[in-house]
């Protein structure tokens, strides 16, 4: 699982009917930068990602997500699906280690 922020949302004229019920959101990836507030925007300069979300994040949220095939876990069939939202982050606390 990694950390991340969202930072928008997809709109699709299309889908696949298997993504029924949820939605899907671009996400900034959170470094140590982001996760020790030494970034104020908290957008990363790493490229940013598109997640499906079924678990309602809004733009702006926490989240924590899974990339490749972790990301079709929950479903019963394979799906076209590289990344998913797996938590919301209430909150968080980061300590950068120590050299």
């Amino acid at each position: 699982m990694k950390p991340g922020k969202v930072i928008g949302t997809v709109t699709l004229g299309v889908r696949d009917p298997a993504f029924h019920g949820g939605r899907w959101v671009v996400i900034s990836p959170m470094g140590a930068d982001q996760l020790s507030a030494e970034n104020p925007s908290h957008v990363s300069s790493a490229w940013s990602l598109v997640a499906y979300d079924n678990l309602g994040a809004g733009v702006g949220d926490a989240v924590l997500y899974v990339e490749g095939a972790e990301a079709t876990q929950p479903f019963d069939h394979p799906l076209p699906l590289d990344a998913i939202t797996v938590a919301l982050l209430d909150s968080h606390q980061f300590s950068p280690p120590t050299e």
